[in-house]
């Protein structure tokens, strides 16, 4: 019940907001129905395009087109496109290196086994990013708990709890665009660009390996230890 009435008083304020006609005016101030049925309906069509006009807004201020001929070019054009790191040449069908037209969300297959193949979008992106919020995590965390990384997942089991609850909500984040044809590369906000989010998150990734490395030897907190 109460959920109604707040939907209704959502509904009847967005209907406020919007300009009527004369004429619609007179038929809403005589029919009743209108004011039980139609007044939500068109409330929530008004509440859908101002979403829509914000999301619209978002789209220009931070998203760029790739086209398919872009890609080719860089592909002809960039060094790093014609063989992979462990020097095997791009092969068009091949399960690893894929040539960039073919792994890309923009051009290529957006299944599930194609963005979370080798070198698809989908692993270097989702580990890079949980690597950033695992070092935040675990500076703030060991300053003020005084346990390892190992501790705070297995002694204690809250942050295992945290751990298993993060993976699956920064994964959906991050696929969701990707089956929707569309890399990191499309999106940008001022500084937060996908090459700058690649290398941080490859930095935070050797960061975070090295950081469960030494406390394995050391057997205490690097951050409260150290910083």
């Amino acid at each position: 019940m109460a959920a109604m009435i707040a939907c209704s008083t959502v509904a009847a304020a967005g209907l406020r907001s919007a300009p009527l006609s004369p004429s619609l005016k007179r038929s809403t101030a005589s029919t009743p129905f209108f004011k039980i049925v139609r007044a939500p309906m068109l409330a929530r069509r008004l509440g859908s395009i101002r979403c829509e006009g914000v999301r619209e807004a978002v789209d220009k201020a931070t998203k760029k087109e790739i086209t398919k001929d872009e890609i080719l070019q860089n592909q002809e054009e960039n060094e790093s496109e014609k063989q992979s790191v462990f020097g095997a040449k791009p092969t068009s069908g091949s399960f690893y290196p894929r040539p960039e037209v073919e792994r890309r969300p923009e051009t290529g297959d957006k299944s599930i086994g194609s963005i979370f193949a080798f070198d698809g979008a989908a692993p270097e992106t989702i580990n890079g990013r949980l690597a950033m919020l695992g070092i935040v995590w675990a500076a703030v965390a060991e300053k003020m708990s005084g346990l390892t990384v190992y501790d705070q997942l297995y002694t204690q089991g809250a942050g295992l709890v945290f751990y298993v609850t993060l993976v699956p909500l920064i994964a959906y984040a991050s696929i969701v665009p990707m089956l929707n044809g569309e890399s990191t590369d499309a999106r940008s906000f001022g500084p937060f660009t996908a090459r700058a989010e690649r290398w941080n998150g490859r930095l935070a990734m050797l960061g975070f390996l090295s950081l469960l490395l030494t406390e394995s030897f050391i057997h205490a907190p690097v951050f409260g230890t150290f910083f």
